[in-house]
């Protein structure tokens, strides 16, 4: 079995790596459905998918459906014949969509699954502390991330990468995995491993609240939420400081480990270091963006920035 015709599904950058590979390494690629496009910005300029950007780029046929159960769409995904169907950072499909075609339809997943199903599994590996992580692939059924394994690969996470290193470590990984599993369902070659049951690590979506920094936890937990919500959509805290409150974001910093008398969150300030009052000593500021400010190292700040005696963050 070989030139399999295959329709791709998805929009952000992440899923612009795999079309790439499946073009690249010459797979027919039949059709394109990414999201439709949406303003964006101060302009409000009509804003296309990344995925739509490359499509348009390599004369791929796109189709931009806001509703995946709508009769027209249906009509127009069943024309395009696809034998397969692959599925990277899109959303949610019915089943009239992913049980289309002969061959089913497959989805790229950032994590060993089943653990970290979910909206944000890169985010939660690193905020978890995770040594390891990998991509998956797999066939969708009715229940998110549940679906048969095709194929797992796993990475290391060092103890510094923050989330923005890993997303792209797992994209150029996954890249590779998704030809790989194409070329083992175009051989015939595949046996789907069905995930085991069990109790395993979410990956919920990220909001305000779970984005939040606890500076009572660990120094290692701060740590590590601060790392894996660098660059986006970043920790954050309150910065109290002469009785007005900021929303601050933390990208990065240091543990240092010293005994002191400080109440958690109080803030100990020289002239190039920022450091905040933890349990197990402080933690050094190194990045980060006031509200309405630019990113900034912490030392910028420092030369501008008034403190005043009792400031804290919380």
């Amino acid at each position: 079995m070989k030139d399999l015709r295959i329709i791709f599904m998805g929009t952000p950058d992440f899923a612009v790596a795999t079309l790439k590979a499946l073009v690249e390494e010459g797979k027919n690629i039949v059709g394109v459905i990414t999201a439709p496009d949406k303003p964006a910005g101060r302009g409000r300029k009509i804003n296309q998918s990344a995925v739509k950007q490359y499509a348009i780029e390599n004369g791929l046929h796109i189709l931009q459906p806001s509703n995946l159960k709508n009769p027209e769409f249906l009509s127009e995904l069943e024309a395009l014949e696809a034998d397969l169907q692959i599925v990277v950072a899109f959303r949610m499909l019915p089943k009239q969509v992913w049980a289309m075609p002969k061959y089913g339809t497959f989805n790229l997943h950032a994590s060993l699954l089943p653990d970290y199903r979910g909206a944000a599994p890169i985010n939660w590996a690193i905020i978890n502390g995770d040594t390891k992580t990998g991509v998956t692939t797999f066939f969708i059924n009715e229940d998110i991330d549940t679906g048969a394994i095709i194929k797992q690969e796993t990475i290391e996470i060092a103890a510094t990468t923050s989330v923005g290193i890993l997303h792209d470590q797992l994209m150029s990984l996954g890249s590779k995995v998704v030809v790989q599993t194409v070329e083992l369902i175009e051989g015939g070659d595949i046996n789907p491993i069905k995930q085991r049951s069990g109790t395993f690590r979410p990956a919920p979506k990220l909001n305000k609240e779970n984005c939040r920094i606890n500076w009572h936890n660990s120094a290692i937990s701060i740590y590590n939420h601060i790392r894996g919500l660098n660059p986006y959509p970043g920790a954050w805290t309150i910065l109290e400081n002469n009785k007005e409150q900021i929303e601050v974001k933390i990208y990065d910093g240091l543990i240092l480990e010293e005994a002191h008398q400080y109440p958690i969150g109080h803030l100990v300030i020289s002239k190039k270091k920022m450091l905040v009052a933890i349990k197990e000593g402080f933690f050094e500021i190194k990045d980060l963006k006031l509200a309405g400010k630019r990113r900034m190292e912490t030392i910028s700040l420092l030369n501008g920035y008034e403190f005043h005696n009792g400031s804290k963050v919380f």
